[in-house]
């Protein structure tokens, strides 16, 4: 049994090939990152994680976690039919948010206290239907273990958003060359995605309206607990820039972007690599009555062995590092990843098990969990405005998150037993 669960064998060539094209494309932005923060000024950072947090925030129930059902069924037949449901429910919200764009486009701006993002807006629903379709498309090539499509379309998306955000930025000011190359990229990925999709007809085929209802019905734990628990997660993440741009300023979101995005740019990637062929290994461990805790404590155990005890030593020269590289400016954002480095690293390990509610049915207690952090990241945010200090802010929503994650890697793992 040891042997069955330890992960090597195809469940390591699997992770290695999305590993090895995530190295690749996470190099790219790493690469030009010094070029981007001498074009674009600490504001206009600001103002693409401000589109970025908009736009992600929706793009998480862009399909209502329909997306994540598709890893579930035995057969193909009704893992399209809910390809299909997700797609449909994806085109709906992409017209609802365009009809309220359109009517309180005003308001919106004047809410986020920046008059650039209002430009911007206009463009935040078509992002959220490429970005929805691609983590359909993501899931489909996940089941039938495309592994070498998802790298492909991952280096695309690279390649595409380095060269659109530098040619763009050379020859305007402002953020357009960040938020039109994100729009480019997320394009030619989903192009490179759907191509064994639409080349299967007959799969195509077995697609129905009553198929689709079926499937609905019988996954609607995944609207129902799934797509609001997501919104929250993301809104957790993303909540330091809604209240730094009112608050602090564009400035200062600039810095905390370039912060987390820095540092989770190749750790998302590599949790997001890992979390993909964990999700299909563990469905299997645990559909066959297998030992699917064990693995589970093993796999995570290697995380910490060979990512995170290297970064702690990284991450005492951080703020020197990001002077050197990026700009005497940026130094401050190497301050702040110091700070939320305990956070960063827990992130890491409860991003790759995040599947684990949705394989035992336990989405209900996890979307629980999930308003509490929210509530506790409001309180623990506002107290640093309350005292007019980032750093402040950032200490204290540091501890909360890694508060609950700790506790949300504890129940899941356990929840596998």
């Amino acid at each position: 049994m040891r042997n069955k669960i330890k992960p090597k064998s195809e469940f390591a060539n699997h992770v290695l090939t999305l590993m090895t094209g995530a190295s690749v494309a996470q190099a790219i932005p790493i690469v030009i990152s010094p070029i981007l923060t001498r074009i674009y000024a600490p504001a206009d950072f600001g103002v693409f994680a401000l589109f970025l947090a908009i736009v992600g925030f929706f793009s998480v129930m862009a399909s209502l976690r329909y997306e994540q059902a598709i890893l579930v069924p035995r057969d193909d037949e009704d893992a399209i039919n809910i390809f299909a449901l997700g797609l449909t429910i994806n085109i709906v919200i992409f017209i609802l948010l365009f009809l309220i764009v359109s009517v309180f486009h005003g308001e919106i701006a004047n809410l986020f206290g920046n008059k650039e993002i209002g430009i911007w807006l206009w463009f935040a629903p078509l992002t959220i239907f490429f970005t929805g379709l691609f983590n359909l498309l993501t899931y489909w090539n996940n089941r039938k273990k495309h592994y070498s499509n998802i790298t492909k379309a991952t280096i695309i998306k690279s390649i595409i958003l380095a060269l659109s955000q530098v040619a763009i930025g050379t020859i305007k000011n402002g953020a357009a060359g960040l938020v039109g190359g994100q729009i480019l990229s997320s394009i030619f990925s989903n192009m490179r995605l759907a191509k064994a999709l639409l080349n299967n007809k007959k799969l195509l085929k077995a697609i129905s309206k009553e198929s689709m209802k079926r499937e609905a019905k019988k996954y609607i734990d995944f609207p129902k607990f799934q797509a609001p628990h997501a919104m929250l997660g993301n809104l957790s993440s993303n909540l330091p820039t809604f209240i730094f741009s009112a608050v602090f300023g564009m400035g200062v979101v600039g810095f905390y972007s370039l912060a987390t995005r820095i540092v989770f740019a190749p750790l998302g990637i590599l949790s997001n690599a890992s979390a993909k062929v964990y999700s299909q290994k563990v469905s299997e461990l645990y559909n066959n009555n297998e030992d699917a805790h064990s693995f589970t404590m093993l796999f995570l155990k290697s995380l910490v062995k060979k990512i995170i005890l290297p970064l702690l030593l990284v991450v005492i020269f951080v703020p020197t590092i990001f002077g050197f590289v990026f700009g005497g400016e940026w130094r401050e954002a190497g301050v702040y990843t110091q700070i939320l480095f305990p956070w960063i690293a827990l992130n890491l390990l409860g991003g790759t098990i995040a599947f684990i509610p949705s394989l035992v049915n336990r989405q209900k207690k996890a979307f629980v969990v999930s308003i509490l952090q929210i509530v506790s990241l409001f309180v623990a945010i506002m107290i640093g405005v309350q005292y007019e200090s980032i750093y402040v802010a950032l200490i204290l929503f540091c501890i909360a998150n890694s508060l609950v994650l700790i506790y949300n890697i504890s129940w899941m793992t356990k929840a596998l037993k």
